[in-house]
């Protein structure tokens, strides 16, 4: 009997040294609590991102739509310009044709062109087409695009001397660049330059 109760006692005493051994392998507390920190801090994280990326959404769509409300009409305005450069040159065309210049309607019929084109004009205009101001003015490479340099000694280089075809704005932005001739300083050969530094050594003796 008493080496049965001293089995029982040892199987007792292994079950005790068991279940500390499972406690002593549970993280503390504090662990637990880290751990539950880091993973609330993280889901915070990727809420503010996913929050931030809606709210960047939200406004790049607003800016899109008032885009899209304002300058609407750029494409349809940028492919109206034609009309008005076909009928300018229309003008020109006629008024220097010799062929036309006997005809008794030949006033008459510019004339007409004329009122046309200035319709034709305040209609831009209302639309917030309007035409860049560029005779003697500074070149601007935003605005306007140079097809020709001209040599002229009673303006500052750079500026416009003519138009070749004019730009026009839609509200604030660039509808087309003017086509412009821009003036230039009148070029020194060499035989010139050593003339004047000659002539200029001779005085200096």
């Amino acid at each position: 009997m008493e080496n049965e109760n001293d089995i029982k006692i040892e199987k007792n005493d292994n079950s005790i040294e068991d279940l500390d051994s499972k406690e002593n392998q549970e993280p503390p507390i504090e662990d637990k609590l880290k751990e539950t920190e880091d993973k609330f801090k993280e889901t915070e994280d990727k809420l503010l991102r996913a929050l931030a990326e809606t709210e960047n959404s939200r406004r790049r769509y607003e800016r899109e739509i008032k885009e899209a409300f304002e300058y609407g009409g750029f494409n349809f305005a940028k492919e109206t310009l034609p009309l008005l450069d076909n009928l300018q040159r229309a003008y020109q065309s006629i008024k220097n044709d010799e062929g036309f210049k006997d005809n008794k309607d030949l006033n008459k019929f510019l004339e007409n062109i004329q009122i046309i084109e200035k319709d034709l004009i305040t209609i831009f205009e209302k639309n917030n087409i309007k035409k860049i101001d560029c005779l003697n003015q500074k070149f601007d490479p935003n605005n306007h695009q140079a097809m020709l340099e001209m040599v002229n000694e009673n303006v500052e280089p750079g500026t416009v001397l003519q138009e070749i075809q004019p730009g026009y704005f839609f509200k604030d932005k660039l509808l087309r660049p003017s086509f412009v001739a821009v003036a230039k300083k009148k070029e020194v050969k060499n035989d010139e330059k050593n003339e004047k530094n000659s002539n200029s050594s001779l005085v200096d003796d």
